[in-house]
């Protein structure tokens, strides 16, 4: 995504302006806590592992080197190793506070099943939610949803080892 001069200076701060207190607000320990409980019971109904990082902004670099909300939540994939689950089903769920987005990537194995329409209508659940200052009950509602699909097409077969931890990542 080639941007010009202004507006990637712009880009670069807003991204300045948005700080860990915005990420401490929209999601504070309470709203965690509840995001890594909804992980977990999810994670006793489906074979899945499910990621949640939230970023306040990216880091200047990236951001100077005009990557894109999509990008930057393939890199977090791959740094954090949700690609790296035994059945290839591990789902990251990145949201960009700057940007006001959110994007999730699904491993291969979970791509084959679950489509971007799918996932398209979980972000919107979260971005009108997040639009709205509702970020607690935003993000349980599309981690339902998450939860929901990832039973239909990958459901638990019993006991088995949690491969990625649950408990959010807030950079």
């Amino acid at each position: 995504m080639a941007t010009s001069f202004g507006n990637r200076i712009k880009r670069v701060l807003r991204h300045w302006r948005t700080t860990a207190a915005h990420g401490r607000r929209a999601f504070p320990p309470a709203t965690l806590e509840a995001i890594s409980s909804a992980i977990s019971a999810g994670e006793q109904l489906h074979r899945s592992e499910v990621r949640f990082i939230v970023e306040a902004s990216m880091p200047f670099d990236t951001l100077w080197n005009d990557m894109t909300n999509r990008q930057r939540a393939l890199a977090l994939f791959a740094e954090y190793g949700v690609w790296d689950t035994e059945d290839n089903c591990g789902v990251l769920i990145y949201v960009n506070l700057a940007e006001h987005k959110v994007d999730i990537v699904a491993d291969r194995n979970v791509g084959r099943k679950i489509g971007a329409v799918q996932w398209q209508a979980v972000c919107r659940t979260m971005t009108k939610g997040f639009a709205e200052g509702n970020f607690h009950d935003s993000t349980l509602d599309a981690l339902a949803h998450i939860n929901a699909l990832l039973q239909q097409h990958f459901p638990g077969t019993g006991e088995r080892p949690n491969e990625l931890p649950d408990r959010p990542i807030v950079l």
